[in-house]
């Protein structure tokens, strides 16, 4: 994560913070993180230095039309400081602070199929016993893992997968 992408970050949450709209913004960031992570041209045409600015910012105008007015702004900064190859990072980290400031964390759980939400509470409850912290839970679909679950929250990982439990036991036979 570059310094640069902080910095724009805390910028946007202090005046999200000004305008009493953190909230909105949060979800704004989500959705230019999961755009610019499933579009490999986006990402392309942001990065391209052949790409005259005008064209990046009436891009990012169209494919993120609904956002407000702060990130709007954002999008005019980042353009005119030659910045926006980093648009995606700056929404990242803007979600992480966004998380710091609310107590929560993100709990990224890797299931072989997608969770119901009995699971999902269940989940959550055991994130805030672990870490004091309320958490988001993130699901992806990893059909690899076979069975059970892979929990990350932060720098902790529980992996309580068949395939882990597979692996573990083929290497205490061949031992």
């Amino acid at each position: 994560m570059s310094r640069a992408a902080i910095r724009y970050a805390k910028a946007v949450l202090s005046l999200a913070q000004d305008q009493n709209a953190t909230e909105n913004v949060q979800k704004d960031m989500q959705d230019v993180i999961a755009t610019v992570n499933g579009s490999a041209e986006l990402r392309m045409v942001l990065h391209s230095p052949l790409i005259k600015s005008e064209v990046k910012l009436a891009s990012l105008r169209e494919i993120f039309k609904n956002t407000g007015d702060i990130t709007k702004k954002l999008f005019d900064i980042l353009i005119e400081n030659k910045r926006v190859d980093i648009l995606g990072e700056v929404a990242t980290q803007y979600r992480v602070l966004f998380d710091e400031l609310h107590n929560t964390q993100i709990a990224k759980v890797t299931t072989a199929v997608p969770l119901n939400d009995a699971i999902t509470a269940l989940v959550q409850a055991k994130v805030k016993e672990l870490t004091g912290n309320e958490a988001t839970i993130e699901n992806v679909i990893d059909d690899s893992i076979i069975g059970g679950f892979i929990l990350r929250v932060g720098d902790l990982q529980y992996n309580a997968s068949i395939l882990n439990k597979l692996t573990s036991l083929k290497r205490e036979l061949s031992n």
